[in-house]
């Protein structure tokens, strides 16, 4: 008997000082058997970095052909592919055709470094892929903060972030960009 996904329900205030982005999100958001509650959480994070009205999940890791957000516009164009982990590069260069822009949110400590050095340079001539380290201890912390209904508040400013939830566990993300 297959495991079913745990769906989740997020609902996300964000306020982006950098981008002047003021919103709420309110998701139901599935988390498939195979993926961790820290690469869950790393997507709704990635979702409130990125917030728009426009910008949703995917099918996710239950899909090879779609990334694990993304906006689109009225005639179906990608307009942001947003990929997490460390992705093929022969597949970032194909979001990067597919859509105006990529952002890969890569994550694993020492995986990430490898990974990076090996695909830089290919990686670095896409003018329209940005590539976002995070943090083992920031994907554990958050981690801490799944709960089946979660209210979550995302503060953005300079290039640093802070997300708590409704019993006012803070945790600080400091994106470290390989690439923009």
């Amino acid at each position: 008997m297959a495991i079913s996904a745990t769906i989740y329900k997020v609902n996300m205030n964000v306020a982006d000082m950098d981008r002047h982005v003021y919103l709420d999100g309110q998701h139901t958001v599935a988390c498939h058997p195979s993926e961790t509650l820290q690469r869950f959480m790393l997507r709704v994070l990635a979702w409130g970095l990125n917030a728009d009205t426009d910008l949703q999940f995917t099918k996710g890791v239950s899909s090879a052909e779609e990334p694990d957000l993304w906006t689109k516009n009225l005639v179906d164009e990608i307009e942001l592919w947003v990929e997490l982990g460390l992705p093929d590069e022969k597949r970032i260069r194909k979001a990067s055709h597919r859509a105006k822009k990529v952002i890969v949110y890569a994550y694993g400590d020492h995986a990430a470094s490898v990974w990076w050095q090996a695909n830089k340079t290919k990686i670095s001539a896409l003018k329209n892929v940005s590539v976002v380290f995070i943090r083992d201890e920031e994907l554990k912390c958050l981690e801490t903060l799944v709960e089946r209904s979660m209210q979550l508040q995302l503060t953005i400013e300079s290039e640093q972030a802070w997300l708590s939830d409704q019993h006012g566990t803070s945790i600080a993300i400091l994106p470290e960009w390989w690439q923009r």
